[in-house]
């Protein structure tokens, strides 16, 4: 078969995650008496780790405010994690068909690659029972996150693979940028948290609108 190994993303790819990170992310705003966000607008922010996340509910938009003090972006960023440490996988699901999907996988090498720090995913994982499906994790405060090509190379050593033996499936344009810079095949998923963007402009090798189409890329010759 072409590929060998799959890397995924997590939170809008596997994971519908956002409402923990709604509500968590609401408390904290509150606390340092900033105006809460909307269910809708933290779905257009996810995909580039917490600290950003934190910025973007600070700023009010995906542009930032460069006025924000510095000593009130550390206060809000530690405020969310104390916040998400306690809601992590409260109201979190699986999208539709993953568990299949991924036991229908056995035969490839897997890797989770997110930029949702370690602390926060594995308990995740294991409260989703996820885990077990893994050969490799890698998570945002390892070193660089994605769109940077480097945990996707670190991936495909960790399972002993070639970047030409392993495609990325993931939900948005940080997913597919990564894939490109590591020379690596990716597959756009349509649902999930795309941050606005239409993802074919992007030109992943796949678009797929149901976690289950990408069997069929995986099982070609």
């Amino acid at each position: 078969m072409r590929y060998k190994g799959v890397l995924f993303d997590l939170d809008g790819t596997l994971v519908n995650s956002a409402q923990d990170m709604y509500t968590a992310l609401n408390l904290t705003l509150t606390e340092v008496a900033f105006p809460i966000v909307s269910y809708a607008q933290v779905c257009s922010w996810v995909g580039n780790g917490i600290d950003m996340l934190v910025k973007r509910g600070l700023s009010g938009g995906m542009d930032l405010n460069p006025e924000l003090p510095q000593t009130l972006i550390d206060l809000a960023t530690a405020t969310f994690r104390e916040h998400y440490a306690q809601l992590a996988g409260q109201y979190a699901n699986l999208y539709p068909n993953v568990e299949i999907g991924l036991a229908s996988l056995s035969s490839f090498s897997k890797a989770l690659i997110t930029n949702k720090d370690r602390v926060f995913t594995e308990p995740l994982l294991e409260q989703l029972k996820l885990s077990a499906y893994f050969d490799a994790v890698v998570c945002g405060d390892d070193g660089l996150k994605k769109p940077a090509a480097a945990p996707l190379i670190k991936a495909c050593e960790l399972m002993e693979l070639k970047p030409s033996e392993v495609i990325m499936v993931g939900d948005s344009k940080s997913d597919i940028l990564a894939a490109q810079n590591a020379n690596i095949d990716a597959v756009a998923l349509t649902y999930g948290y795309h941050q606005g963007v239409n993802l074919q402009d992007y030109n992943p090798q796949y678009l797929c609108d149901n976690f289950l189409d990408i069997i069929p890329i995986l099982t070609q010759r």
